[in-house]
């Protein structure tokens, strides 16, 4: 989880998980917004806790191609009772949360500029709910069942035609 916690690796690993692709140091600092030498360092770091690993060499053989070794994942905050996984679990969501907020941001600066289809597309909204665990549980599942089949992952190779990259952020937390 301390491996995810950095905006960089969250962004290396979305677009390695997302696209299915694999990237050179020099193609994830693009993604990444940093140098290659810095993206090389946190690939490495990402690669020694098992979530990125070499892929097979494109050509001549110098570059180092590195792909995701998980396609999604997710976290449990306070699932563990160990403090020090609770702080990693912190850490790791408070990293999801920041760059989240910051995307949101970007889009809001932007609208202005943005086609009118896109701007009355997008949806920001909150709906609080009165549900059992049970109802939590299936109310989940059936949101996540639904989104499938448009993950980027899926789609990536035959795209519709004006499709764009869209995140769609979802949290259920119980209020009191």
């Amino acid at each position: 989880m301390r491996a995810l916690a950095h905006p960089a690796r969250l962004a290396i690993m979305e677009e390695l998980g997302t696209s299915g692709a694999a990237l050179t140091a020099t193609e994830a600092a693009a993604v990444a917004g940093l140098s290659p030498s810095a993206t090389s360092y946190h690939l490495r770091a990402l690669a020694r806790f098992g979530l990125v690993e070499e892929a097979p060499s494109r050509g001549d053989g110098r570059e180092r191609v590195w792909r995701s070794t998980v396609h999604s994942w997710q976290v449990d905050p306070g699932g563990s009772a160990d403090p020090e996984t609770q702080a990693a679990e912190g850490a790791l969501v408070d990293a999801y949360l920041s760059r989240e907020v910051d995307r949101i941001r970007g889009w809001l600066a932007r609208i202005a500029d943005e086609p009118p289809e896109w701007a009355s597309g997008a949806l920001m909204s909150e709906s609080v709910l009165l549900l059992t665990a049970d109802e939590l549980k299936s109310f989940n599942a059936e949101l996540m069942r639904l989104i499938e089949p448009y993950k980027r992952r899926h789609r990536i190779a035959d795209p519709p035609e004006g499709a764009r990259t869209v995140a769609v952020t979802y949290k259920a937390v119980p209020l009191d």
